[in-house]
């Protein structure tokens, strides 16, 4: 796959700084079921990195602060870390909102038949990746025969009250282009999509959350070998909204990779921009490991209000035009 980052920096992106932190990202690993062309973790069955135990013991640990009111589970597919469960269940003994960010695939692949089931049980908010109501544009985002096995999915999480008004059980869709162009409007594309699975399969969701393809990754490695990346970036930018620069995630969320390693996103993540812990200790301490860990923010998570997020090229996906974020346009 070809390296994206030298084409990142500069950046002449306007500077940031986090306000109050209230979700805690956590990508529990790369190892996914399925291998989405616009996947921007480059997740697939052949990825071993997974988080192990002693680092869920800290996402939790840090939860027991009672600072964190949501805990946004990211993957790959989440639900195969050994761990999901012990987490998702600690989390929410804990009062914390839990996120799974699931490709509803998982949900039909052998040996995990009750997972559905779990979910529900715990209240679990299903924030799922369907990138278009039309199979085929599904089938050539994710993979031949992902359209009808998501289709199967949604219809078990509808028996199980998720996505219908009054249950409780928020069910969400996500929608990412198929190209190297801006997502719709989301307010009207969400109609569309709740009139044709409905008409089509009987289908319910709550809401459709429409997000920017980031020029990284296997995505931005899909552009320069098309020679498409110059002008994507020239889209981003030429669509840049400065009203959008208050609502970006990354002023109330961090981002932590399976190694326990911070994030100021989920994007910054893949492109091994590590959040500097000297952020969080005295200006005249010296340190020789400057990547910020959970364990230093498990010292002082107050200090990570008011921190200096680092941006770069790619957060003009974030601004560009409605915006874009894990809960969609801003």
């Amino acid at each position: 796959m070809l390296d994206v980052k030298p084409y990142l920096f500069p950046s002449n992106f306007p500077m940031l700084r986090r306000g109050k932190l209230e979700s805690l990202q956590v990508n529990l690993g790369y190892l996914c079921n399925l291998s989405c062309t616009h996947c921007h973790v480059a997740a697939g069955p052949s990825r071993t990195e997974l988080m192990a135990l002693e680092d869920v013991e800290l996402v939790i640990a840090l939860l027991r602060q009672g600072k964190i009111s949501q805990l946004d589970l990211t993957g790959g597919a989440p639900e195969m870390n050994p761990h999901f469960r012990y987490l998702v269940t600690e989390a929410r003994k804990l009062g914390v909102e839990v996120i799974d960010r699931c490709n509803l695939v998982i949900l039909e692949e052998e040996g995990y038949d009750d997972l559905a089931d779990f979910l529900a049980q715990y209240q679990i908010v299903i924030t799922a990746s369907l990138p278009c109501y039309q199979q085929d544009n599904v089938d050539q985002q994710r993979g031949r025969g992902v359209y009808d096995l998501s289709i199967k999915a949604l219809k078990r999480l509808n028996e199980l009250g998720y996505g219908i008004s009054g249950s409780g059980l928020a069910l969400n869709l996500v929608y990412n282009p198929g190209g190297p162009h801006l997502p719709p409007n989301q307010q009207q594309l969400e109609l569309d999509y709740k009139e044709k699975l409905f008409d089509e399969h009987g289908i319910e969701f709550n809401e459709l959350y429409t997000i920017t393809n980031m020029p990284i990754s296997r995505f931005g490695s899909m552009l320069l070998s098309k020679k498409l990346f110059n002008d994507y970036m020239q889209l981003l930018k030429e669509n840049f909204s400065s009203a959008n620069l208050q609502n970006v995630m990354c002023t109330s969320l961090i981002s932590v990779d399976w190694q326990g390693f911070v994030y100021d996103c989920d994007f910054n993540q893949m492109l091994e921009m590590r959040k500097d812990k000297s952020q969080l200790l005295e200006s005249d301490v010296l340190i020789s490991d400057r990547s910020m860990h959970l364990r230093d923010i498990l010292q002082n998570i107050d200090g990570m209000q008011g921190s200096v997020i680092e941006v770069g090229e790619h957060c003009y996906g974030c601004t560009a035009g409605q915006g874009s974020s894990c809960g969609g346009a801003l």
